[in-house]
Formats: structure tokens, C-alpha cells, sequence
């Protein structure tokens, strides 16, 4: 959350110096000069999730169930992967399945919403002792990611875990409203720039007196972060945020929505070279009305995800781009009084696809009615394992807390060796 600024900090800090700061406020996330190699070479060099936020039914979904108790009215189609079948209100994906492993038999413990977010972002427990860090920083901070001159790690439509210990220079860089120019890009209104280079100039002051009285590293960080803002506000990349230049009918093709202008942010920020976009899709907490809803959002995730899939291969971008398109969890079996389908850990779906993954594939297997992983079990860790470990991060890289805990990038997880090439 942005903080309230102090009148004092808004005289100092000047329009241009407060949008700046504001940015700095939201993570600008770029990797900084102790970022460290990658562990063993990358299979990709960017990775984008799509965030099913409230835990998608996977039995309406990636797993349907025909001719069970479970399966409600949706019917499932056939795929151009071999033997494997999804929802019919997902044809498009359908259509390009042979680019894509699903993995049929995630599990996990935890069926609460901010826990398992939590798990899924950051392949670890919660634990109220320590904040861990989410997958992206750890690859902005533990990879090769290249200088930029905008962030290096994007959240469009929500709000991804953040950076946990590392600070804040390594958190997310947050856009909602996905397809125009990230909000006080530039100043409220124009400045002399005798005037800006003196405010510059009395801030600069400032913090050099405050530094040498508290020994403060968080001045130091502040002042690098404000650096980043303001080259961010006048670099040419920062275009990639803007979709005005793009045709009505790339905008068509995805589907003209915000989760659908968000893949189409993401696909821009991954050919200008940010290495981290997440794009969230709310709306997924279908306790009631599951079927409906779930057909709603479907039609959302159905054009955005597959011109995706099109649109970064038509350009040569998908075999160095690895997608993840999954949620917190998944949804029962049992149909509740309301229409609606509850928290499911015990089982669920994520797909996969791009740069190191297999294709066309169906990983795991859940029972008749979708309730339990009766093959192939694999714990979300294990996710997030296999996407540091295509990103050319080791799982098992460890880093220290300030109070001295050592801390992995995942709780436990391995990469899936079934869904690598």
C-alpha cells in the first residue's frame, strides 16, 4: 500500500519527484548489483503467470469428469493433445493443447485463501516468523536478469506476493488497470528544470544529512529506487505499458478485457525483456453459482491465454517464455446448496507451456469423481520448483535472514522431471 507522504516530503520531493517516489512506494523491482548468476543454464528467460485468484474448479475446468456425479452440465471436448480432454468453454485452448502440460495431480494442505496464495507464490508454509520471498524476486535477485529501464518484475490486474526479507527493491511493480501508462508517469504539471534540479538537488541534501546521522541503509536503497523512477519516466520502454499503438484486432484476439489486456501487456514487457509478468484473473471463488460463473470466466481465459500461446510463438518468443496458468487451489466434487463448489486442496490442475516444458501432454491423474490424485501426486512446491529451476535458479539456493535463518527458495519442492523436456 502506498504510504501518506508528509507535507514537508511533498515540497521536497516536487511533481517529477513524487511520482518517483510513488513508484519507488509500489516496488520497482529491478535487479540490483547483488543480484547473483543464474545456477545452472536457463531453459527460459522470461516467464509470465496467469493468476487464477480464488482457486478455479478444475473439474470445469482442465479435468472434467463426464458421466459423474461431480461433472454438472458442462461437457468436455476433445484436444489436439493425444487423449486429452478440457471443458467446451475453453475451444481455443483446445486447439492449441499440443503446446501445453497439464498437471493434473497438484495437491496441497492448505484451504484457506491467503495461505495458499501465499504457498503458491512462494513454495513455502506460511510462517509468521519470517516473510519468504515470492518466485519472482527470487529470480531478480538469484538470476542474470538484464539491466532495464523499466521494472523487471510486473504484477498486472492484482497484487503478487511480494519480496518478503530481500526488501523492497525486489517486489512487484503493481499496474491494475493493465493497458495504459502506469499512473504519474509524468509530472502533474510542468516544471523549469532549474527549479526540478534544485529540488533534486535539496532532497539529495537531505538524505546525505540523514544518512550520516542514522547509518540508515533504507536511505540508500530509497535514493537507488528513485534513481529507477525517474529513468523509468523517461525511458521509451515504458511504451510497452500503453496499448494504444496496438491493432483493434490484437486486442480482439484477446479478448478486449482486463485479464485480456493484461496478456497482451505481458506478451509487450516480455519482448522489450522484463524476465517476471504476472496477470491476475478475479473471480474464481465460485462457492456459488459455480457453473455459471465458471463458463464466465472461462470465456475470459479462453482467448487471452490461447493468443498468447499464438502470439508468442508467431514471434519467436515462446520457446524462451515459460507460461503458468494456475490458482491457490481447486474445487469439490460435491455440489453445495448454492449452486457453488467449496475450497479443494485435496486436488487440482495447472497448465504449463513454452520454453522447457513438454507438449501436449497430461501429467498425473485424479480419481472418478476428481477428488483425490490417485497418480502422479505433486505438491505445489513442486510447481514452483519447476519454474525456478526453467528460469535457471536452483530450488535448493539458499539466502539469510537479518535475524540469521536460512531460508530455500521452495519448502521441500522438486522440479516435475515428467513436465521438462
Amino acid at each position: 500500500m502506498i504510504r501518506s507522504l508528509s507535507r514537508r516530503e511533498l515540497l521536497a520531493f516536487g511533481s517529477a519527484g513524487l511520482a518517483s517516489a510513488l513508484f519507488a512506494e509500489l516496488g520497482f523491482a529491478q535487479a540490483g548489483p547483488e543480484a547473483a548468476p543464474a545456477a545452472k543454464k536457463a531453459a527460459a528467460t522470461h516467464c509470465i503467470v496467469l493468476w487464477m485468484n480464488g482457486g478455479p474448479s478444475h473439474l470445469d475446468t482442465f479435468d472434467p469428469k463426464p458421466g459423474s456425479k461431480a461433472a454438472g452440465p458442462g461437457k468436455a471436448i476433445k484436444t489436439r493433445a493425444d487423449n486429452v480432454i478440457i471443458s467446451e468453454h475453453l475451444p481455443l485452448l483446445a486447439a492449441q493443447m499440443d503446446k501445453v502440460a497439464l498437471l493434473r495431480g497438484v495437491s496441497s494442505k492448505e484451504g484457506n485463501h491467503q495461505r495458499a496464495q501465499e504457498l503458491a507464490h512462494t513454495g513455502r508454509v506460511p510462517n509468521p516468523t519470517v516473510k519468504a520471498p515470492s518466485i519472482g524476486s527470487w529470480i531478480l535477485k538469484r538470476t542474470k536478469t538484464p539491466a532495464l529501464d523499466i521494472p523487471a518484475f510486473v504484477s498486472l490486474g492484482g497484487v503478487s506476493a511480494g519480496a518478503g526479507f530481500f526488501g523492497n527493491a525486489f517486489d512487484p511493480f503493481v499496474v491494475q488497470n493493465a493497458g495504459s501508462l502506469p499512473d504519474d508517469i509524468a509530472p502533474a504539471r510542468p516544471l523549469a528544470r532549474s527549479r526540478e534540479d534544485g529540488r533534486r538537488a535539496l532532497l539529495d541534501d537531505m538524505d546525505g544529512d540523514f544518512s550520516k546521522t542514522t547509518n540508515d541503509a533504507h536511505v540508500t536503497a530509497r535514493k537507488s529506487l528513485y534513481q529507477r523512477a525517474r529513468t523509468m519516466m523517461s525511458s521509451s520502454a515504458v511504451q510497452a505499458f500503453d496499448l494504444a499503438s496496438e491493432p483493434q484486432e490484437a486486442k480482439d484476439a484477446y479478448g478486449d478485457t482486463p485479464f485480456g489486456r493484461g496478456c497482451l501487456v505481458a506478451r509487450r514487457l516480455v519482448e522489450v525483456g522484463v524476465p517476471f509478468v504476472e496477470v491476475t484473473l478475479d473471480g474464481w471463488d465460485t462457492h456459488q453459482n459455480n457453473f455459471e460463473r465458471t463458463q464466465k470466466q472461462m470465456g475470459i481465459l479462453d482467448p487471452a491465454f490461447s493468443s498468447l500461446l499464438t502470439d508468442l510463438g508467431a514471434r519467436g518468443v515462446l520457446d524462451k517464455t515459460l507460461i503458468v496458468c494456475m490458482g491457490e487451489f481447486g474445487r469439490s466434487p460435491r455440489i453445495n446448496g448454492d449452486e457453488g463448489r467449496d475450497h479443494h486442496p485435496n486436488a487440482f490442475s495447472v497448465a504449463m507451456a513454452g520454453a522447457g516444458i513438454r507438449r501436449g501432454v497430461a501429467i498425473g491423474e485424479t480419481d472418478a469423481e476428481g477428488a483425490a490424485v490417485v497418480r502422479g501426486n505433486v505438491s505445489v512446491p513442486d510447481v514452483v520448483a519447476t519454474i525456478a529451476s526453467v528460469m535457471g535458479l536452483d530450488p535448493t539456493t539458499v539466502e539469510v535472514t537479518p535475524a540469521g535463518r536460512p531460508i530455500y527458495v521452495t519448502e521441500g519442492g522438486k522440479p516435475i522431471t515428467e513436465a521438462l523436456v
